[in-house]
């Protein structure tokens, strides 16, 4: 298990997310001894690129004679991914806004929790106390306190 650097202590919350899913917890037991219970689930349904695009990539011409050049495919995946994280930093602070949290501990696959991090306003950055950079959205609750807890 990784040293951590912060405390997740009573009414803290967690941010676990990926860029599908994210469940907002409350600790409501101890930093030793924690009791994560769920606040909000936000779910947006995000299937792998191949089965969101309608057209193979395109093709441009280059300007010299006969060369053409294929053109990028759009990654739709990865940006549902990125919309998610926008709405869940908007979710954030409208919960940061209204005083529901004063700390929050930030698990997301490394990718999304960039993302995560580039869309959140001030009033939320300023009451992260930790990230963790893994996907644990799959995980039981209990294993997540578990990688979580200061025991």
């Amino acid at each position: 298990m990784q040293d951590m650097d912060f405390q997740v202590d009573n009414k803290a919350w967690v941010l676990v997310a990926d860029g599908e899913k994210a469940l907002f917890f409350q600790n409501d037991g101890t930093r030793k001894s924690p009791d994560f219970r769920v606040v909000r689930e936000l779910e947006q349904d995000n299937p792998p690129t191949r089965e969101q695009g309608t057209q193979a990539p395109g093709r441009m011409y280059d300007g010299g004679p006969n060369q053409r050049s294929a053109v990028e495919q759009t990654d739709w995946h990865r940006l549902a991914a990125e919309r998610f994280a926008k709405d869940a930093a908007a979710l954030l602070y409208k919960y940061a806004h209204s005083n529901r949290f004063k700390e929050i501990v930030l698990c997301a696959a490394p990718r999304v929790l960039g993302e995560l991090r580039k869309e959140l306003h001030p009033e939320v950055a300023n009451r992260v106390i930790g990230e963790v950079p893994k996907t644990l959205t799959n995980h039981p609750v209990d294993k997540i306190e578990k990688i979580l807890s200061a025991g």
